[in-house]
C-alpha cells in the first residue's frame, strides 16, 4: 500500500480541567499534525496531478480550511469547563473552540480525524482515503488514529 503524509504545525490553547499535574493550568502548545492518505496514483497526461495520490499542496489547502485555521492561535475548551469557557466568552472577539471532550492529544487526534476523512474521502474516484493523523503535542508526545 502507499501512503503520502503531509506535515502542518498550528498553536493553540487549552487545559485539562481535572488533572492532576500542572495540565490543569492554562497552557499552550505548538502542535504538529501528520496527514497520511492512501490511494491510486493519478495516472492522466496532461492532468497536474499526473504521477500523484494527491498534491501535497491540495493536502495543505484542505486541511487548514477545514481544521488548522479554526484551531490555530484559538484556546481549545472542553464545553463542560464552564469556569474557562465564561472568562473566555468575556474576552471580546477571542478565537475559542468548544469542544464536546476534554482536549487531550487523544480526544484532538480523534476530533481531527472526524473532521478530515470525509474532506479527503474519495475525492478523485482513486480510493483516495485518509488512513492516519498523528498529532503530536510536543516533539516527544503524540497520538495517532488509523481508520
Amino acid at each position: 500500500m502507499l501512503t503520502i503524509t503531509r506535515k502542518l504545525e498550528f498553536d493553540a490553547g487549552h487545559r485539562i480541567p481535572d488533572h492532576k499535574s500542572q495540565c490543569r493550568n492554562l497552557h499552550g502548545h505548538r502542535y504538529t499534525l501528520e496527514i497520511t492518505l492512501t490511494g491510486q496514483v493519478v495516472e492522466h497526461d496532461g492532468q497536474s496531478d499526473n504521477g500523484m495520490i494527491m498534491d501535497f499542496s491540495d493536502i495543505k489547502a484542505l486541511a487548514k480550511q477545514h481544521l488548522v485555521d479554526v484551531w490555530d492561535h484559538a484556546f481549545l475548551v472542553y464545553e463542560k469547563d464552564v469556569t474557562v469557557k465564561q472568562f473566555l466568552d468575556s474576552l471580546p472577539d477571542h478565537k475559542t473552540v468548544v469542544l464536546n471532550r476534554v482536549p487531550t492529544v487523544e480526544n484532538l487526534a480523534k476530533i481531527a480525524y472526524d473532521i478530515l476523512e470525509p474532506v479527503y474521502g474519495d475525492r478523485y474516484g482513486t480510493g483516495l482515503a485518509l488512513t492516519k493523523i498523528t498529532l503530536f503535542e510536543t516533539p516527544n508526545c503524540w497520538a495517532e488514529i488509523t481508520g
